[in-house]
């Protein structure tokens, strides 16, 4: 199927994404530059910690010069005009790096491009999410995408979580269950070998952030000389991050009720500490059906404090 975007003809990806506040749609035709980095994330799995991971990388600098949300847009929200958001990357000289919540097989996968897929235990992601809902203003979100907005969740947290894990709706409507994770990151999965794909996982983030950081500049071709990169990795810390919440928290429209809260934890092990050693019995062979089981392993795998021990 072809239709007209950026003023050309071109051919829509195989896959359409849309929710109540995105629309995958708006990737069709994108212009990409030789050196686009994308960034492809489930909501609350280390998007806003790898823009700035990206942002600390291409500007060797925690000065940065802008929000990071305008520095790093995302692309497929709708409460921003897709023209202000073309013109606002087109007008950037720096090296791009484009936020999306949508899977790789719902984007244009362009051989210039280096696509960065962030890898969160899906309960940890879930438990974020719950207090996430809570912290956004719905009918702000209304307004800016002309939507209907879920209604904030009344039930207790570990009660929603348990739904959540039960939940068994299209993958490809809602990305942000436990199927829509699972989908996210298999396909993520089946293109680890590609020279343009890398998988990051939330988890090695969080054990060795300074190494983690030099893998991801060496995948992305950045060089970061030795004087610079403490600070950079200093930057990037969560605690460093939440005393900017002004201008690092992804709020381009006013959506977030406080964006300090947006930083809430920055760790893991929260959704786990929630279920007793039975439910997570559950969710594991809920969550072993819907994936293969070496990304299973993979993105269960422990903290590395745990296994060493």
């Amino acid at each position: 199927m072809q239709v007209e975007r950026y003023g050309r003809r071109v051919s829509a990806p195989p896959i359409r994404y849309h929710s109540h506040d995105d629309d995958s749609g708006r990737w069709t035709g994108f212009p990409f530059r030789s050196d686009d980095i994308v960034i492809s994330t489930r909501s609350r799995s280390g998007t806003t910690w790898m823009q700035m991971i990206c942002a600390l990388l291409i500007f060797q600098t925690a000065e940065l010069p802008g929000r990071l949300s305008e520095l790093s847009p995302w692309l497929d929200f709708l409460g921003t005009p897709l023209d202000s958001v073309v013109a606002r990357l087109e007008s950037q000289r720096h090296r791009r790096f484009i936020k999306t919540h949508t899977p790789l097989d719902g984007v244009p996968i362009d051989p210039r491009a280096t696509y960065i897929v962030v890898a969160r235990h899906p309960l940890d992601a879930a438990v974020s999410a719950f207090h996430q809902g809570h912290n956004l203003d719905r009918e702000r979100m209304r307004e800016l995408t002309g939507r209907a907005q879920p209604t904030t969740t009344t039930l207790p947290e570990r009660e929603w979580l348990l739904a959540w894990i039960e939940a068994n709706p299209d993958p490809h409507t809602q990305l942000d269950s436990l199927p829509g994770f699972a989908h996210h990151l298999s396909d993520a999965w089946t293109r680890r070998h590609e020279l343009n794909v890398v998988l990051v996982h939330y988890q090695d983030l969080c054990d060795d952030l300074s190494d983690e950081m030099r893998r991801i500049a060496g995948r992305l071709g950045i060089d970061v000389p030795d004087s610079v990169r403490p600070a950079l990795v200093d930057a990037a810390r969560f605690d460093a991050m939440q005393a900017h919440a002004d201008t690092l928290a992804p709020d381009p429209a006013d959506i977030l009720v406080d964006q300090a809260k947006f930083f809430r934890r920055g760790k893991s092990g929260g959704g786990r500490d929630l279920l007793t050693r039975a439910e997570l019995v559950r969710y594991n062979a809920r969550a072993a059906q819907l994936m293969p089981a070496d990304l299973f392993d993979w993105l269960h795998r422990s903290p590395a404090h745990e296994r060493t021990h």
